[in-house]
């Protein structure tokens, strides 16, 4: 009996946990074979494939994020292959389970929880006596009739052999993302997720995880992310894996979920003070800041806590994070959020997910949601569409807010502007983004495609249409940005009046005659002219750009005459490096030209 374990994943790097967890239990008494798709592939490519590996049985590994384009598979699959049977398993399906066989008539079988021991003893059935109402954990067709065995418990997590350890692997390792549990369940019970469900949480030996990590790295792997929800809910094995990962990492990354109030100090500490800058990426999900909401999602959180871990990950300069919130909550409205944006955005954190209340079957906001007035989309991903303090019209809005913030702040094009432009132009960073948003949707920009300077195009569009203050600072900050997103000299600028031949001659002269008024380190380069010609740009900034940086608003002191400034980025010829920047007062370049 030949049987196909597939998926098909958001992207091409992600891989599937789940139908190597299934493989691994069973491909000692099955013919078993991996194969992974995308959403974005044909549904025909998709079946042609299945079709051409004759199968006898097929498993589906199902999420909200594909199970409407593997339903599509599966009707078609149906039609080509009628003799084949049809498994589908995985958190999607696992709950409202009639629904789905009602549904997806086409399907034979449904795995429901944890499908390790149910998926082998169901393949042993399948193959044998067929008495498939001995099979804890499915669902399954007695003729019309749709049967839902009882749950089976548990499993041992140590007695499931590993997912890891594939030849056929091997080759993709380094270049897609390999996702690893350690543990399983969750110890909170926040009401918008799946994973509080289930209570308790179970280990494997750390031990067999060491092991299994140092396989992956040594055989290639460039990108782990760690699937368990807390991963520092144990602070003693989490402490031991951080120790283990920062001696044995060899340049791979490592992503996991944290919660960042219950950080030990400890933890934090040895974090601070041992980790490699670039290895670590922590998500941390605040959610909402607002109290009477957390207090009715059942989440307990200490957000100055949570502040405090935030902050001395980000002073220590070696933890990249990612912090999320849900729109959407009970009892969270268009000005509490507000609240709960600007909170969460003080911390500054290197990407900020603006994310949108899904109704997951299964979860206890689900089950009452005519408690909070909630509509939401009858098919997956189930996003909300209103609430009792959320109106669809405050959701359009923020749905602007969220794709500016995607495109300026995660993106990280224009940190240096943004920051200055929150901090004196706009009321919060929250108002900034939401009046971005409104005007680049007003501007029909959201039909249409973009390159970089149309990040910076549309920005300078933006803000002279609203009248900023300091127009002048604000696009020498953006000079500045546009002028780092590029590794190489770029051949083209966004702006109008460049620096003219003569202007660039002469700077250049002082620069090369006098380079210790630039700085001591640029002197020691000892760059010739012809380097700077082929490595360097230059612009004048009307202020002190380092006073603007440390947090002014770039307005001379009283009684002075105003600061300008030359700009010069220089560009590495080994492009694994950064532009650096330097300035230089315009007062003394034109002294040392005369």
């Amino acid at each position: 009996m030949k049987v196909i374990l597939t998926t098909l994943n958001a992207k091409f790097i992600h891989t599937s946990l789940a139908i190597r967890l299934l493989k691994a239990y069973s491909e000692h008494e099955f013919d078993i074979e991996l194969t992974e798709y995308t959403i974005k592939d044909p549904v025909m490519n998709i079946v042609s494939d299945l079709f051409q590996r004759k199968p006898d049985v097929i498993g589906f590994s199902c999420y909200i994020w594909n199970i409407e384009e593997t339903l599509r598979v599966i009707d078609i699959v149906r039609k080509v292959m009628p003799e084949v049977k049809i498994i589908l398993g995985g958190p999607e399906v696992s709950y409202d389970t009639g629904y789905w066989m009602e549904r997806a008539q086409g399907v034979d079988f449904i795995v429901m929880g944890e499908g390790e021991e149910t998926f082998h003893h169901l393949l042993q059935v399948i193959e044998g006596d067929r008495k498939y109402h001995f099979v804890y954990g499915i669902a399954y067709r007695k003729g019309e009739e749709v049967i839902i065995n009882p749950p089976r418990p548990k499993s041992e997590l140590d007695l499931l052999p590993s997912p890891h350890r594939f030849q056929e692997d091997i080759p993709n390792l380094g270049k897609r993302i390999v996702y690893f549990e350690t543990s399983r369940g969750c110890p909170f019970q926040c009401q918008f997720c799946l994973s509080s469900i289930e209570n308790g949480v179970r280990y494997y030996d750390i031990e067999r995880v060491k092991a299994d990590i140092t396989y992956l790295i040594d055989n290639g792997a460039k990108v782990i992310k760690f699937l368990d929800r807390t991963f520092n809910i144990n602070h003693t094995y989490a402490m031991e894996m951080f120790k283990f990962l920062i001696e044995h990492n060899r340049g791979c990354i490592f992503q996991f979920e944290i919660t960042a109030d219950i950080m030990r100090p400890e933890v934090l500490q040895f974090l601070a003070d041992n980790a490699p800058e670039g290895i670590f990426r922590f998500e941390i999900g605040v959610q909402s800041t607002n109290d009477p909401t957390n207090v009715l999602v059942k989440r307990r959180q200490n957000f100055e806590k949570l502040s405090r871990t935030v902050n001395i990950i980000k002073n220590s300069g070696r933890i990249a994070q990612h912090l999320d919130l849900i729109a959407g909550l009970p009892e969270e409205d268009y000005d509490t959020f507000r609240k709960t944006f600007n909170d969460v955005f003080a911390l500054r954190p290197e990407e900020l997910q603006l994310g949108f209340l899904k109704m997951l079957r299964g979860t206890g906001l689900r089950l009452n949601a005519e408690k909070y007035d909630y509509s939401y989309m009858d098919q997956a991903p189930y996003e909300i569409l209103g609430s009792h303090k959320l109106p669809f019209g405050d959701i359009v809005r923020l749905k602007r807010l969220e794709d500016v913030l995607e495109k300026y702040w995660n993106a990280h094009r224009l940190d240096h502007t943004l920051n200055y432009l929150m901090k004196h132009e706009f009321e919060s960073p929250f108002d900034f983004f939401q009046e971005f948003g409104d005007y680049w949707e007003g501007q029909g920009w959201q039909k249409i495609g973009h390159q970089l300077e149309d990040l910076f195009m549309r920005l300078s569009a933006f803000l002279t249409h609203r009248g900023v203050k300091r127009m002048d600072v604000v696009l020498g900050l953006m000079k500045l940005d546009y002028f780092l997103n590029h590794k190489y000299k770029p051949r083209k600028i966004w702006w109008e009046s460049p620096i003219n031949k003569d202007e660039w001659s002469s700077f250049m002269r002082a620069v090369l005659e006098h380079p210790e008024t630039v700085s001591g380190s640029f002197a020691e380069l000892q760059l010739s002219e012809r380097e700077l010609q082929k490595h360097a740009v230059l612009e004048v900034l009307p202020f002190s750009l380092e006073s603007v940086l440390a947090g002014g608003t770039g307005d001379s002191a009283e009684g002075e005459d105003t600061v300008q400034q030359l700009l010069m980025v220089l560009y590495q010829q080994d492009d694994s490096e950064q532009a650096v920047y330097y300035t230089m007062d315009l007062a003394s370049a034109d002294s040392a030209a005369v």
